[in-house]
């Protein structure tokens, strides 16, 4: 009777003692988090990519593939690089052809229903649509694993990245990747302003 008690005791003891499977268990304090959003877990997919800061806060690395995402970054941040240039030269008097009588006194947000009106941009929507296509094939093969990285065309007419050691060249991705995120944040903003003024550049309001 005293051993069925004394069993009983221990039993019900052991109910509360944490188990042990050998392994350290890892709490959430100790998980790694993302540098940009700190109160957030790393999102395990962007890592090794250049310029990764862990921002992914609708973690969509777990569902679309990241050389995909480095993709579509890389050509956003390369389109509005020459977007925010071309948009406010413009605005500034700058012309390199011949403006079309109607045209002179256009600025870069007024001038895209007169270019829809007159045809000119649907046109260049055609050129894009070809490019888009062609570009595509390249992007295919990587996802299906040719090797290629994301963003690259072999473009690099001014030799920026030969003979230079692999530190050198994850410092220019760096760059490019850092100036495009500032560029569609600035080209976002010079839109935004442009048709709030209603003037050119700078884009006061009067």
């Amino acid at each position: 009777m005293k051993l069925a008690i004394l069993a009983s005791l221990i039993a019900s003891a052991s109910a509360f003692a944490p188990a042990s499977s050998g392994v350290r268990s890892v709490t959430s304090l100790e998980a790694k988090k993302a540098a940009a959003l700190p109160f957030l877990p790393y999102p395990e997919n962007l890592d090794g990519y250049v310029g990764d800061v862990g921002f992914d806060p609708l973690r969509i690395s777990d569902y679309v593939p990241m050389d995909y995402l480095r993709e579509a970054e890389l050509k956003h941040s390369r389109i509005c690089m020459l977007a925010w240039t071309g948009w406010v030269t413009v605005d500034m008097g700058l012309r390199v052809y011949p403006v079309p009588e109607g045209f002179e006194s256009l600025t870069s947000a007024t001038a895209h229903d007169a270019a829809v009106a007159q045809g000119g941009l649907g046109q260049i929507f055609g050129f894009i649509a070809i490019a888009e296509c062609v570009s595509w094939l390249a992007v295919a093969q990587m996802l299906q694993g040719s090797g290629r990285e994301p963003g690259d065309f072999g473009l690099d007419p001014l030799g920026f990245l030969k003979n230079k050691s692999e530190e050198e060249i994850n410092s220019m991705k760096l760059k490019e990747v850092k100036n495009g995120r500032l560029a569609m944040f600035a080209f976002s903003g010079v839109v935004t302003q442009a048709v709030l003024s209603g003037n050119g550049f700078p884009y006061a309001s009067l």
